[in-house]
């Protein structure tokens, strides 16, 4: 008996790590809204639009539009424990007038974002080329 006591209290002891490593793995899980501002830029006009997006065993996936269609955005990566995260976004170009040396509609782009999430939102830069924000907020 005292020895099937200690083998439970050793297993709860190993699995108590493991289940706050799981859950604090999934804590940014959800429905989320990214946002991604860009200003005026080098004679490019600046934008905003927002992009659906969930966080699912901490892998980050967004998309905004259909695939091929011109505006189209998909940001993809991973959400640390710690709520760091390396994402990459790539898309279409929705119109010359936004783009920086003004590239024709439809010009495959894409970017490196760096960001961090808290419990309710987050925050990220755009990393190389135009100056660009990100915001999160859970839905």
């Amino acid at each position: 008996m005292r020895i099937g006591y200690v083998i439970l209290t050793l297993a709860m002891i190993q699995a108590a790590p493991m289940a706050a490593k799981a859950q604090s793995a999934n804590r940014f899980d959800g429905s989320w809204t990214a946002t991604v501002s860009c200003p005026d830029a080098d004679g490019a006009l600046g934008y905003s639009f927002d992009v659906p997006t969930t966080i699912h065993d901490g892998l980050l996936h967004g998309e905004r539009m259909r695939e091929g269609e011109p505006g189209r955005l998909v940001l993809d990566g991973q959400v640390q424990p710690d709520g760091q995260a390396r994402l990459y976004a790539k898309g279409l170009l929705g119109a010359s007038q936004f783009a920086i040396g003004h590239a024709p509609k439809g010009t495959q782009y894409g970017y490196h974002v760096v960001a961090t999430f808290q419990d309710a939102g987050g925050t990220g830069k755009r990393v190389e080329g135009r100056s660009c924000e990100l915001t999160f907020s859970r839905r």
